[in-house]
Formats: structure tokens, C-alpha cells, sequence
């Protein structure tokens, strides 16, 4: 109760001090939430307990979810930068980091197999962890791909622009 926020509250600051403005910090702090539907979904779903294994698993989960978000935002604010509009940015960038982020999951989802089907000796602090971070990371890289950069849009070009992107980005 009292680690994860505390580790929540550091990424932010992190976070601002890396983009230096809130919005997109907050952008990709919602990378938290998603996470947060698989890795709970995950124990569920495998009829897991909350334990300090799975705690330790969601900070682990924490930050490779928002590196993915740090990536693609950081991408984005390039093209943005660069002078191109921000629907295009978001559609471009987009595409350019859909490879390293669906790598960067992977890599850490496959990773974490061998934890997750354990049966040897200390499996039963295992697989709540790698249950956790499998399940947090395949939900949060769907919704980071696809509604991370329509957000993204909502927030810093408006509504219409956002709506004009969702088929768009879908359909990559």
C-alpha cells in the first residue's frame, strides 16, 4: 500500500522532469492504469493472491510500460517539433515506434514464461510475479499502441483530430 504509489509518484516526477510539462507526463502515466487491468486480470485469471512477489511485479511492469509510452511520445514530440502537424506526428510516430515497442514487450513478456509455468522449487514466488508482469505488459502495449496516440491527439490537437486518427492508427 505504501510502495507502489510512492513508486507511481517518482516515475511522474521523472517523467515531467523528462517532457518538462505535465500533459505529457500525465500522457504517459496512463500507461499505469493499463497496466494495471492485465496484471490484476492476470492473477485472476490464474487464481493468484496479491502477494509482495506480485507488488514487486507490478513495479517491474510500471516501468517497462512506461518506457514503451516514454518512446512513443518522445517520438511524436519530434515530428511535433519538426514542424509537422500534430495528426500527422501522432500517425507517423505511431508507426516509427510500433516495432521497438511490440520488441521491448515481447522480449519481456517471453522472458518471463519460464517463471510464469514453473513448478519447481520457488515457483509459488514466481509465477505471481511473472504472472503480473505478462498480463500488465500484453494489455498495456495493446492500449498504448492504439489509444496512447488518439489521446495524444485529443489532448494537444482536440477532439476532431483524434477522431479523424482512431481508424486510422487501427489500421496499421
Amino acid at each position: 500500500m505504501l510502495i507502489v504509489p510512492i513508486v507511481i509518484a517518482l516515475i511522474f516526477i521523472l517523467l515531467y522532469l523528462t517532457f518538462a510539462a505535465a500533459k505529457r507526463a500525465l500522457l504517459v502515466i496512463g500507461n499505469v492504469p493499463f497496466a494495471l487491468v492485465g496484471g490484476i486480470g492476470a492473477l485472476w485469471i490464474r487464481g493468484m493472491n496479491l502477494n509482495l512477489s506480485a507488488s514487486i511485479g507490478f513495479i517491474a511492469l510500471f516501468g517497462v510500460a512506461m518506457l514503451n509510452g516514454v518512446v512513443l511520445v518522445s517520438s511524436i514530440n519530434e515530428l511535433v517539433k519538426s514542424g509537422t502537424s500534430v495528426r500527422e506526428a501522432v500517425i507517423a510516430g505511431a508507426r516509427r515506434r510500433l516495432r521497438p515497442v511490440l520488441m521491448t514487450a515481447c522480449v519481456a513478456m517471453f522472458g518471463f514464461v519460464p517463471m510464469a509455468i514453473s513448478t519447481s522449487t520457488g515457483a509459488e514466488v514466481q509465477r505471481p510475479l511473472a504472472s503480473v508482469v505478462i498480463g500488465g505488459l500484453f494489455t498495456s502495449t495493446m492500449l498504448t499502441l492504439f489509444l496512447l496516440p488518439v489521446l495524444y491527439g485529443w489532448v494537444f490537437a482536440g477532439a476532431s483530430v483524434a477522431a479523424e486518427m482512431a481508424p486510422v492508427i487501427g489500421n496499421r
